[in-house]
């Protein structure tokens, strides 16, 4: 017997689907937002239903873009520099290399990382629209802005070496990073220095 009306459990499972969000967690939000004046759940419902429509992805470097766009702001904006490309694992890392004001290159999204054992191959990344941006770009320095955990450092090298002979300075953000520290998380100043102390690989 459901103690809980149908249209709150049903939001309680929904919340409860989100990474991170336990069983009283998504009670409590659930809670918070059957309290709060109905606007509030209005709005939130508003977001979700213009996420999948109003979000694209760019043709070039696959960072997340208005629907209608074709090309994201940071790649076709002159005063980015095309030959300097940071390579980062999700859209999100982008967010955070930005804040530290210190990158006006342009960036390469790949959509994750090797990870044989969740089943994330190479052929599923962006890898190969990379190598093909370093041509047509005429690429001269690739940063290699993976996090620094086994999936990481495992697509690094895998990019090494799709990039072969190529003349372009390959870089990876220096150790200022802790070890198993997404990009995202990682704090402002952290991160800045990693990017000022890259290294050539």
């Amino acid at each position: 017997m459901n103690v809980l009306p149908k249209a709150l459990n049903e939001l309680i499972e929904a919340l409860g689907n989100l990474p991170g969000v336990g069983p009283r967690t998504a009670e409590r939000y659930a809670y918070f937002l059957l309290k709060s004046e109905p606007n509030k759940a209005g709005q939130l419902s508003d977001a979700l239903g213009k996420l999948h429509s109003g979000i694209d992805y760019c043709q070039k470097t696959f960072a997340l873009i208005e629907k209608g766009q074709k090309l994201s702001p940071l790649y076709t904006n002159p005063s980015r520099d095309k030959s300097m490309v940071a390579v980062v694992a999700d859209p999100f890392d982008i967010l955070a290399l930005e804040k530290t004001g210190g990158f006006r290159g342009t960036y390469h999204v790949l959509g994750g990382l090797i990870s044989p054992i969740d089943g994330i191959e190479p052929e599923q990344l962006h890898i190969n629209e990379l190598v093909k941006r370093i041509d047509e770009d005429d690429v001269k320095e690739i940063i290699l802005a993976t996090n620094a955990s086994v999936e990481g450092e495992s697509t690094a090298l895998y990019i090494q070496q799709q990039i072969g002979n190529r003349k372009v300075k390959i870089t990876r953000l220096a150790r200022g990073l802790p070890i198993g520290v997404d990009l995202e998380y990682a704090d402002q100043i952290t991160l800045g220095r990693a990017l000022e102390g890259r290294t050539v690989l």
